[in-house]
Order: C-alpha cells, then sequence, then structure tokens
C-alpha cells in the first residue's frame, strides 16, 4: 500500500503541491523565526562579550530598584575618586572608568539628527585606545583627543564622514561641533544594527554628559594569580551603598537580559504568526483531502473489492499525508532561511535595524519545524482518511458513488457531544487554572482539553448545535480570560487562544448552513464588484493584452496588426515584455498561444455568474471550509485594524481634551526623552506665553517601581484636566512636598486629599509627598504617571533630568511665524522638534503605522495560504466536474465564460469568507476594547473597504489557473472523462 500510495502522488502532481503550499509556508514562518531571532541572540551575545573583553571585574551604579531600560533615569553615577581607591588594591592589575550615554546624537550634513527607528545612539568615553578593555579597533585616524570624536564605520558611511572634518554632536546640551579624529568597529567586526557609535576621551565624554567628576563605570582587571570572585570580595569592601561590582561574565548576563527578554518575545510573537499559518493550513489540506477521497470513491471501492482493509485504506492516505508533510516541512525549513533574511530587510525597512552576524541553523530549530509540519499534516488528514475506510467494495461499479455517511454518524449522541465537551472543558481548565510546573506542560494539557473539547462538538447529533456550543464555551472563554480580574499573563494567553480557536470552530461549522443563504447574497455583490474592477483595469491591462496578441497572432492586414501592437506596447509596456517572452516560447518550443481570443469585455454574463453561484452553493461544506481558511485571516487583520483605529481616535480624543497649548516639543523619534536644555532654549524665543514640561522616570511607591513624572508650574496654563479632587491650581503649586495621582491608582491604595506617599528615588533616596489633587485622566490616557511630584522635588534626586514632552503657548496661536521662532530657537538641538497639535498627534501615531505594517505583513502569510486554498478547491472542483464542463461547451458555451463562471464562484467563496472574517475580527476586538480602559471603539470603514477589495482580488487571482485549465478542455474528452 505505501507504493500504491506514493504512486497515486506522483500521479497527482498538481494537487499535491497546491496542498503542500500551505505547509512550507507555515513551517517557513516558524523556522524563519527561530534562524532570526537565534541570529540576533547571536550577535548581541558577541558584542556584549567583546564589550567586557578584558574586565575581571566591573563596578556601576547600583539603583535602589530595578529600572526599566528607557525608563528615562538611570543608575547612580560613582565619584571619579573611587577609581584611585580601586586601582591601590593589591589585587587589581589595571582599572580604568566610563562614562557613557544612550542619547548622544550625530548630526549629518543636513543638519539634522543622524537616526535609525528606535535603535539607540549611544555616546561613551574611551579612556585609552590601547587599554585590553577597549572593545573597538582603528579602521582610520587616531584615538579621540579633547574635542574630537570616534565615529563607527557604518554611520561613517552612510553620512559620508571623514576622518579630519567636523561633526555636530548633542548630548545633554546643544549641539557641538567636534572634529571626527577615527573611524572605527567591533573588533569582531560586528555591527549593532542601527544603533550608532560616537566615542571621545574621557574628560570630553564627562562634559558633554554633564558628568564631571562622577563616572557610569570602572572595568577592572585582575592580577594573573588573582581568581574573580577573590577580586570581586576585595572590591565590595570599598564601595559606597550606591555602588555594586560583578565580574566580567555576570555583567556580560545583565547587559544581555534586557535584550533577551526582547528576544524571546520578539520569537514567541512570530511563532504565533508561524502558528496561525499552519492553522489556516489544516483547513485547506483537511477540505483537499476530502474533496480528493471523495472524488477517488471509485478507486478505493476496487481496492476494497481485491481485498484491501480498512486499515490498509487508512494507512495509504496517513501514507500519502506523512510523505506531502515531510517534503513540504523540508522545503519550508529551508525556505525559512530566505525568510528570516527577508525578515531582517522588513524590519530594516520600517526603522528598525537589527545587529546581525550571519544566520544562525539550530538543531532545535529543524526538529520543532518538521515536527509541527508533519504533526499538522497528519492531523489534518487523519479525519479525511477515516471516512476513506467508509468507502464499500459495491461502489467500484456504481456511476457517481458517494461516500456514505461521517465517520463519527455511528457514536453521534446529545449524550457522547455532551460528555466529551465536557471531559474536554474540565482538562482544559484544570491545564489553565492549575498552573503545573511549567508553561509547556499547561499549554500541552491545555491543547489536550481543546481536542476533546472539538471532538465533542462534533458528536452532537446536529452540526449546527454542535458549532453553536463551540462558539458559545470560546466567547465564554475570551470573556473570562479579559475580564475576571486576577489572571496571570500566561492564563490570560491561554485563555484567549483557547477562546479564539474554539470560536474560529464554531464559525467555519456553523457556516454550512449559511452558505446557500450567504451565496445567493454574494452572488450579486460579487458580479458588480468585479465588473468595476475589470473597468478600472480593463485600459492598462486587459485590452494592452488582447492588443498585443492579436498584433502578434490574429488574423487580419499586417498595418491593423501592428497598429494593434504598437497601441498595445504604449498602453502598458509591462504586458509588453510579457507578450515578447511568450514570442521567445512560441519560438523555441512546440507551445501554440490561445488565439482566436475574443475581444476583451467587461459586461458580467447573467448565464455564467447564475451558473457560478449555484456552483458555489451546490456543496455548502466545501464552500465553507474554503471560505474559513480566509476566514480566519481576515478575522485577525480586522483585528488588528480596529484595534489600532480604536488607539488613534483615544489618542486623538486625549490629546484634543487636555491640550490647550500651541505647540509641543518632542524628540525626533517622537519617544525619546530630551535634554531639559531644549525646553529653556524654546521658552526664549519671540511670543512664547507659557511653556510646561513633563519630566520622565520610575520611582519606587508602596514598594513597587511605577512609571512617574514632574512638571513645573507652566503646565497649568498649557494642559486642561478633570479633577475628581483639586484643581488645575494644583499643577502650579506642588511646591517641594506636593504630589498629584491618576484615580485609579487612587482608588487602588486608597489615597485622597492629604494623604502621605513615600517615594524612593534610584539613588535610594526616599521622601514623602503628600496628595494635592487627583485627576481623572481621558480615555486615552495622559502624559503624567501615576505619581506626579513637582520639577524642582524630581531635579534634586534625579542628576540628569529629560524631558518627555514640553507643551507651549505663543502668542497668535499656531502661525508660521511662531513656527519659525521656536525652530530658529531649537537650532542648537536638532534633536528636538516643534509641532502643532495636529502634527503632534499624527507624530506619535507614525510609530503605530511601522507596527501595524509589520503586522499585516506578517498576517498576509495566512491569507496566501488561504488564496492556495481557494486555488486547490477550484482546480479539484474542476476535475470533478469535467464531463459538466465538456458538456456545457457541447451546447454552446465559450471559454471566456467557463472562466467567468469559475472565477465567479471564486470571488463568491473569497467575499464569504471576508464578510466572516471582518464581522468576527471586529467582534473580537470589541471584546478586547472593553476590557481595556485606555481605548474606544472606532470602526476601521477604509481598512474594511480595502479589505474587501482584496478579497476580491484574491478570488480573482485564485480564479485564474483553475479557469484557464477549465476552458482548456477539449469538450469531447470532457464529456467521455471518467
Amino acid at each position: 500500500m505505501t507504493r500504491f500510495a506514493i504512486r497515486g502522488l506522483l500521479s497527482r502532481k498538481l494537487r499535491t503541491a497546491l496542498t503542500a503550499v500551505a505547509i512550507v509556508l507555515g513551517v517557513a514562518m516558524i523556522s524563519g523565526t527561530y534562524v532570526l531571532t537565534d541570529s540576533i541572540d547571536q550577535a548581541f551575545d558577541r558584542i556584549f562579550t567583546d564589550i567586557r573583553k578584558g574586565s575581571s571585574a566591573v563596578i556601576s551604579g547600583k539603583s535602589a530598584f530595578d529600572l526599566s531600560e528607557g525608563s528615562g533615569v538611570t543608575e547612580p553615577t560613582l565619584d571619579e575618586e573611587l577609581l584611585g581607591d580601586v586601582r591601590a588594591l593589591p589585587s587589581v592589575a589595571e582599572a580604568e572608568g566610563s562614562v557613557d550615554s544612550d542619547a548622544t546624537q550625530l548630526i549629518g550634513d543636513d543638519g539634522k539628527v543622524v537616526v535609525s527607528g528606535g535603535a539607540p545612539n549611544l555616546g561613551f568615553s574611551i579612556a585609552d585606545g590601547d587599554s585590553g578593555f577597549n572593545p573597538l579597533t582603528l579602521i582610520e585616524g587616531d584615538w579621540p583627543g579633547p574635542n574630537e570624536v570616534a565615529i563607527d564605520k557604518e554611520t561613517a558611511a552612510a553620512e559620508n564622514f571623514e576622518v579630519g572634518e567636523t561633526v555636530g554632536v548633542q548630548a545633554e546640551g546643544a549641539v557641538e561641533r567636534l572634529r571626527v579624529s577615527a573611524i572605527v568597529q567591533f573588533s569582531s567586526g560586528l555591527t549593532i544594527g542601527g544603533a550608532t557609535l560616537a566615542g571621545f576621551d574621557l574628560p570630553t565624554a564627562q562634559r558633554l554628559f554633564k558628568k564631571v567628576g562622577r563616572l557610569d563605570e570602572i572595568a577592572v582587571a585582575a592580577k594573573p594569580d588573582v581568581p574573580d570572585a577573590e577580586l570581586v570580595r576585595e572590591l565590595e569592601r570599598i564601595l559606597p551603598r550606591t555602588a555594586q561590582v560583578k565580574t566580567g561574565g555576570e555583567q556580560a548576563q545583565a547587559d544581555s537580559a534586557e535584550t533577551s527578554e526582547f528576544i524571546s518575545f520578539l520569537q514567541a510573537f512570530l511563532l504565533a504568526f508561524g502558528g496561525i499559518a499552519l492553522f489556516v493550513g489544516s483547513f485547506v489540506i483537511a477540505n483537499s483531502l476530502s474533496i480528493t477521497i471523495a472524488q477517488r470513491t471509485r478507486e478505493f471501492a476496487t481496492l476494497r473489492t481485491i481485498g484491501a482493509t480498512n486499515r490498509q485504506v487508512l494507512g495509504s492516505i496517513i501514507v500519502e499525508a506523512l510523505v506531502v508533510g515531510v517534503v513540504a516541512s523540508v522545503v519550508g525549513l529551508f525556505l525559512g532561511l530566505l525568510l528570516a533574511k527577508g525578515l531582517f530587510q522588513l524590519f530594516d525597512a520600517v526603522g528598525f535595524t537589527l545587529p546581525n552576524s550571519g544566520l544562525v541553523f539550530e538543531p532545535r530549530t529543524i526538529l520543532v519545524a518538521l515536527a509541527a509540519g508533519v504533526l499538522v499534516t497528519l492531523l489534518a488528514s487523519f479525519y479525511p482518511g477515516v471516512r476513506a475506510t467508509m468507502v464499500p467494495p459495491i461502489a467500484a461499479v456504481r456511476e457517481g458513488a458517494t461516500i456514505p455517511g461521517e465517520p463519527l454518524d455511528g457514536v453521534k449522541s446529545m449524550l457522547t457531544g455532551a460528555l466529551t465537551t465536557g471531559v474536554g472543558v474540565i482538562v482544559g481548565v484544570l491545564a489553565i487554572t492549575a498552573t503545573p510546573g511549567n508553561t509547556l506542560v499547561s499549554s500541552l494539557l491545555a491543547v489536550l482539553g481543546l481536542i476533546l473539547t472539538l471532538l465533542g462538538c462534533a458528536l452532537f447529533p446536529s452540526r449546527t448545535l454542535g458549532a453553536i456550543v463551540a462558539c458559545a464555551l470560546g466567547f465564554g472563554a475570551l470573556v473570562y480570560g479579559l475580564f475576571v480580574p486576577g489572571l496571570g499573563t500566561t492564563s490570560v494567553l491561554l485563555w484567549m487562544g483557547v477562546g479564539v480557536l474554539l470560536v474560529f470552530f464554531g464559525v467555519a461549522r456553523v457556516t454550512t448552513r449559511l452558505i446557500p443563504s450567504l451565496s445567493a447574497f454574494m452572488s450579486p455583490i460579487a458580479r458588480w464588484s468585479v465588473f468595476g474592477l475589470l473597468v478600472l483595469f480593463w485600459p492598462f491591462f486587459t485590452l494592452p493584452y488582447w492588443l498585443l496578441r492579436y498584433g502578434s497572432w490574429g488574423p487580419g492586414p499586417a498595418g491593423k496588426r501592428a497598429l494593434a501592437f504598437v497601441g498595445g506596447g504604449l498602453l502598458n509596456p509591462l504586458i509588453l515584455a510579457i507578450v515578447l517572452v511568450m514570442w521567445l516560447r512560441k519560438a523555441v518550443s512546440r507551445w501554440e498561444p490561445e488565439w482566436p481570443a475574443e475581444f476583451p469585455g467587461v459586461i458580467p454574463d447573467r448565464s455564467t455568474t447564475r451558473i457560478g453561484g449555484e456552483n458555489a452553493r451546490r456543496n455548502p461544506q466545501r464552500t465553507a471550509s474554503t471560505a474559513a481558511a480566509l476566514m480566519i485571516g481576515l478575522a485577525l487583520v480586522t483585528l488588528v485594524a480596529t484595534l489600532a483605529a480604536g488607539i488613534i481616535a483615544s489618542f486623538e480624543g486625549s490629546v484634543n481634551e487636555l491640550f490647550t497649548g500651541d505647540y509641543a516639543i518632542t524628540a525626533e523619534n517622537n519617544f525619546s526623552p530630551i535634554p531639559i536644555d531644549a525646553a529653556q532654549a524654546a521658552g526664549t524665543a519671540l511670543g512664547v506665553t507659557a511653556i510646561g514640561n513633563v519630566r520622565t522616570g520610575e520611582t519606587l511607591v508602596f514598594g513597587k517601581p511605577v512609571f512617574s513624572t514632574a512638571v513645573d508650574p507652566g503646565m497649568q496654563q498649557v494642559i486642561s484636566m478633570k479633577w475628581k479632587e483639586g484643581s488645575q491650581e494644583v499643577l502650579s503649586s506642588l511646591g517641594a512636598g506636593g504630589a498629584f495621582v491618576d484615580d485609579a491608582y487612587a482608588d487602588d491604595h486608597d489615597l485622597q486629599l492629604g494623604s502621605p506617599i513615600e517615594v524612593t528615588f534610584p539613588n535610594g533616596s526616599a521622601r514623602a509627598f503628600v496628595v494635592k489633587g487627583i485627576f481623572d485622566p481621558p480615555t486615552g490616557g495622559s502624559p503624567f504617571g501615576n505619581v506626579t511630584v513637582a520639577v524642582a522635588a524630581w531635579d534634586s534626586e534625579i542628576p540628569q533630568p529629560r524631558n518627555i514632552f514640553s507643551f507651549l503657548k505663543m502668542e497668535g496661536g499656531a502661525t508660521d511665524a511662531n513656527q519659525a521662532a521656536l525652530d530658529a530657537a531649537l537650532a542648537d538641538f536638532p534633536n528636538a522638534k516643534a509641532q502643532t497639535r495636529q502634527k503632534f498627534i499624527d507624530n506619535q501615531i507614525s510609530g503605530l503605522s511601522s507596527v501595524l505594517n509589520i503586522l499585516y505583513v506578517l498576517l498576509a502569510l495566512s491569507v496566501i495560504v488561504s488564496l492556495f486554498g481557494i486555488v486547490n478547491t477550484l482546480v479539484l472542483t474542476v476535475f470533478e466536474r469535467t464531463r459538466e464542463i465538456g458538456m456545457l461547451r457541447a451546447i454552446g458555451m465559450t471559454r471566456r465564460q467557463v472562466r467567468r463562471m469559475i472565477r465567479h464562484e471564486s470571488v463568491i467563496t473569497a467575499l464569504i469568507g471576508a464578510l466572516l472574517g471582518i464581522v468576527l475580527g471586529i467582534v473580537l476586538a470589541a471584546l478586547l476594547i472593553a476590557r481595556v480602559d485606555f481605548l474606544v471603539f472606532s470602526f476601521p470603514t477604509t481598512q474594511v473597504i480595502v479589505f474587501v477589495i482584496a478579497a476580491i482580488v484574491v478570488g480573482l487571482i485564485a480564479a485564474i489557473f483553475p479557469a484557464r485549465r477549465a476552458a482548456k478542455l477539449d469538450p469531447l474528452r470532457a464529456i467521455a472523462y471518467e
């Protein structure tokens, strides 16, 4: 039977290849994700190892609590005198102090800061270029001296910086012009993604970073016979309470902790899309195999007649699935290497350049990717395989024999359905709520519970009842995961994942009952939407293609044909290139172009569209399964679009409600904190009547790190807040000991006017504040943290305060003259930009657009899988209806009408998938938005229109190959086909 199965696959190469595409794409996403994240991880590991080269121990500042990366505050600095004490220790061979900054901007020749999306702009000191602690190597020039800078080779090449020229550098103050002394790179040759590197001698760096007399780190090398642990113990005896020491290896691990967390998140994020593609692919595989098995009824009956057992028939199907799964998974595995390169380029295109030391292909990648692809294929093929065993031997001699019933018909009942579903629900609930020893065990038990639940829903005697139960359980899981308080992140994600899968399963099954009505409803929409698209494309594609082919192979006078050829080439040179390829193919092979070709029209043909609509209704289960694959992809795309629309609407509403000023000042990348000197310079511009600044950072309140902010008195004139307790006067009267909090934080900690709050700053200083106001932030949030104090109190505890936002009010409001005045005042701060209210909104939202583009590209993978599912279904139905199409051709249906018939069926299927997916996506988004306090619901009208058009295009593209194949059938041979 194995040989029989393989021969069967080889005889159905096209159908096999189309079925395998779904697995290829899903496995490629999994493989590409692991290759991408492993490559990034290796690059970062090598970078951090390089940075700590030569360090036996590293002394650094110690914060009173763990700080988040990019929070706006940093660990306390070290007194430079500590370096002398370290060098005097008997175990120390060498020690070197350094300072660094994550906001050191290089200024290009165009006067703008050199940035690459969200990549950091790193500044650091190079005390001794020849030191063993220095991870850099010279490419050109000399190590920097006073008022000089060394620049990494990637930035130098991109900006055409050369040794000897002067460039602008902005750190904690106004821009300064420094001479480029060197072009450098890491000793290992690695790059750090889109980051810029700027190195200075120690005094210059201390001055630029406003750390004169201070150090951020001291790197220490032990004498040859001193172990690192002994050196650390010796150093600990002389350190102040605001300092800590770690071995070089421990410090490298600490440095990589933030990046490791990011890489883990990115890996899980991208693997989710690979899982989505495989989930959609399982629908495609199951549907394709079901159609194929139904078409091979007589073949299986013949096998049964000559003695094949049920086990052998099932085994042949499993062997076919195994071969397809293995081959497709292997192809997808290596395609993942190309996908990883594409993902690097995608992130680079949206300004999120990642470090890359070469692609890493780990054994784990091979095992996981192959196992996922093969298992999904086998699981998707099992049920169709069981159906194949139900073919009776007598079917071999019956014309048009079909498979009798379903495999589960014999055990379907209310009792078995309810019991199996109940067991599945219990196992799933225990898996999620009991939280076993690790997340993997919990996830596997949740999968088992999900499978039992799905099986139970399929065991109900009514398909519709089972689908309704699945949907109810799915929405119940979603509501529980979203709205029950106190659930951990893992539990919430598992509840949501299980809920969404149950909803997709239920909707896909119940759709079978709706197909006749949906198909009838969508038929005129499909007809006229295709007409509209054809009208748009006709002058630029359809007509030129016909003219070029007529000019090449059509009948008639040579002059007329030449005129047609020239006209077609002028209308679309791209089509001309395609026809030239056809010329070449005709010249080197026996291939003949399709001619005569009817003059292309766009008016819908009612007879063919009617038959196409009837074909879509003929097998509701098949149409529903095919549409379900597209439904899943579009549901997720719509979910993302609706959430994005809610975020944008919420943010715009918040800004319009709060912001009463005229201009806002932010960093060029819209989110990084900027030096307070920039706001002070802007305040000197002619016409400024008020300026309010928002400092940002982390503090420790009630034993937990919280996002905190500080404001100055001018905030009262540029921001209007809704106060539950207190008034606008609070903003200007905080003083040294006042604070205000948002109402949610006040409720959580039972705060009211006069309540004391102890705030611990990163330097360990704990200060007592009194609540002077409680405000109610708008739905979209506010620029203020949980706790806000006055800038005077903040600056006394934070050595290098930075503003996240500055808001200004000017005489005359937002005018060109005022904009010019602010731009002139900020000329020495290229990293700061002044913008009107609407520009501020647009700029803040622009970052979301980049994220959305990445999400849309990744979700497009599932849509592509569903496209191949439609192609596969249509190809198989063309095989199934070969005699029918032959009869239609025999009674006068033209090739164009055959193509239109297939195309209409395809577009109807795509529109049904779009309708279900968009509605489901909006419902899921509404649930999420109802859970998130800072979002409002906003219908994404433009995006939904685009998605509907995209679905129509998917239907048209999917129909091209099957329609051409059907149109080329010879009527006489088709009629004789069995």
